[in-house]
């Protein structure tokens, strides 16, 4: 296959091409059509490593139309996976046998394993992470509360305890929680700025390669690229900002040029 031209590719920053090890880009598919994000996928799937189907969007779109989105992800290596929420009732009602066997018929190769909006013993989420391992599945699995009261009693310490369980139990990826509009959750404030002590807590602590913190700001991407390098592993990117967070992982736009 021919390489394809780009113009003025002289003035980028280069990026690991994929499948890459890092600077890892997960994008949140809120509902868009087939047509739609196959368009999308066209121009910038090359940008995009994980696609997450949001919460149980899943359920309410044809079976057929979710089959050819996650086969059409897939011929872009892009990881297309199940949302936490979606994992979360399947645990809720007693339904995880019925939710792996409908994953794999959907053609998903990935889940994620989550406790967000539901109470879940620690212990048992970490066994769920290992029989979704052992129904063939990767798993991302990710730590804190969608409710900002409830993710305020989860430590530092805690939080940092069960990133290495879940990861010690065969997660791939840990993911810091941030929700959709990435404001008072974990580790930003009411206003959506990052908490930096907090933050360099979890990074002195746990492997940075292999936390996805979610950032669906663009003042959040700026944060950690500028802190972390465009190298950094970054979540909950809209659709519509998959090349805004290319040229700020490049250099290419005002946040980032001469400062990466």
């Amino acid at each position: 296959m021919c390489d394809i031209l780009k113009s003025f590719e002289f003035l980028s920053k280069k990026r690991e091409e994929k499948p890459r090890s890092c600077g890892l880009t997960m994008v949140l598919d809120k509902g868009l059509g087939l047509q739609t994000a196959e368009s999308l996928m066209e121009i910038s799937g090359e940008y995009v490593d994980y696609l997450k189907f949001g919460w149980g969007t899943s359920i309410v779109h044809e079976q057929e139309i979710i089959k050819s989105k996650v086969e059409m992800y897939q011929s872009h290596d892009i990881q297309a996976y199940t949302g936490g929420t979606l994992f979360e009732l399947a645990y809720m009602n007693n339904k995880l046998e019925e939710f792996f066997e409908e994953a794999h018929n959907l053609g998903f190769k990935a889940i994620e394993v989550s406790d967000g909006s539901i109470s879940i013993p620690h212990e048992s989420k970490v066994e769920c992470i290992g029989m979704a391992k052992d129904e063939g599945f990767e798993v991302l699995s990710e730590v804190g509360k969608k409710d900002p009261n409830l993710d305020k009693e989860l430590t530092l310490d805690e939080r940092i305890q069960y990133m290495q369980e879940e990861l010690d139990a065969g997660s791939s990826l840990i993911i810091v929680e941030a929700r959709e509009g990435g404001k008072n959750i974990g580790i930003f404030d009411k206003s959506g700025n990052a908490k930096e002590d907090e933050i360099d807590y979890i990074l002195d602590n746990f492997y940075a390669s292999k936390i996805l913190w979610e950032a669906p700001n663009k003042d959040q991407q700026v944060f950690f690229i500028l802190k972390l390098g465009n190298t950094v592993n970054l979540g909950n990117i809209s659709s519509d900002d998959i090349t805004s967070l290319e040229t700020l992982r490049r250099g290419l736009r005002g946040d980032t040029v001469g400062k990466i």
